[in-house]
């Protein structure tokens, strides 16, 4: 790029920069000051991959760090990104991805995105794999301050067991909707509702207590991650059903109840797949046919 297009795009990304500051690309009121200072140095970083600003130019990373930096709020890194994407800038030209991250700025007030969505179209049905939160934080910044203590122990624990925050997190919204107390018709119990059997199995012995439940809970998603190899919408049905029953039915259950929970879990989650531990335990007997089932 010319040095005078290289001054255009600093130029356009200041006068983003003070439109931002101005109140008339305002972030969403829900982030606070600590996460915007993180985003603006995020996108300040990918600026400097952009344009090869003090370090060797790298446009993939900055792709990367811009995506970061748009999931949290910036609406400048926002813009930014879908410039890219629509003018095939270093980047393959895309312009539903570019409309994604247009129609992320444009919510905020801003009005070159929204002129500019009207040149590239409507975003693509899927959000881009950039912006896939495996923490959670979306679910974190809109929680009740009753609830955060719940999450920062998923948060906390979660890795441990090779799960994805965010899943424990939607399972967690579905069984109890964070309601350490809740018990079932069926005696399922505490946040991720154990039945009895389950919480023997996993050596829950204070199903009520929020981290031995989680522990709990996150035992029995990292054995069906395994026994699924990864396939969140039949490791949900289990999770609600029983593996047995998935099983035996080849696949999601017929039960309103569990095709509506695997629906719900599929809207938080956002996957299909989630990565796995093989040795926690041997395959489905039954996921070849399960696997065809799906490819049909």
């Amino acid at each position: 790029m010319s040095r005078a297009g290289r001054h255009a795009i600093s130029s356009l990304t200041g006068m983003l920069a003070i439109l931002a500051v101005a109140g008339v690309c305002a972030r969403p009121a829900a982030a606070d000051p600590a996460s915007a200072d993180k985003a603006t140095a995020l996108r300040q970083q990918a600026a400097q991959y952009e344009h090869g600003d003090g370090v060797p130019r790298d446009p993939d990373k900055a792709a990367e760090l811009y995506c970061e930096a748009a999931r949290q709020g910036d609406v400048v890194a926002q813009y930014n990104l879908g410039w890219m994407y629509a003018n095939g800038h270093d980047l393959p030209r895309d312009d539903a991805t570019a409309a994604w991250f247009f129609t992320m700025a444009a919510r905020q007030g801003d009005a070159l995105s929204a002129r500019m969505l009207r040149q590239v179209g409507e975003p693509s049905e899927k959000p881009p794999e950039c912006l896939f939160d495996a923490n959670g934080q979306d679910i974190v910044a809109r929680a009740e301050p009753e609830q955060r203590k719940i999450l920062d122990l998923v948060l906390k624990l979660a890795p441990e067991y090779g799960v994805y925050p965010r899943l424990a997190m939607a399972i967690i919204r579905a069984e109890s909707n964070f309601n350490s107390q809740a018990v079932s018709a069926k005696n399922a119990q505490g946040l991720m509702q154990l039945i009895p059997e389950t919480a023997e199995r996993f050596n829950v012995q204070k199903p009520f207590d929020p981290e031995q439940n989680i522990r709990g809970g996150l035992s029995y998603l990292r054995w069906l991650l395994a026994y699924f190899r990864g396939d969140v919408a039949l490791v949900a049905a289990a999770y609600n059903a029983g593996e047995k029953a998935v099983d035996r039915y080849g696949g999601i259950p017929p039960y309103p109840e569990t095709r509506g929970y695997v629906q719900r879990i599929r809207e938080i989650f956002k996957r299909e797949e989630h990565p796995f531990n093989p040795a926690i335990t041997e395959p489905s007997p039954e996921l070849p046919k399960l696997t065809a089932r799906r490819l049909m």
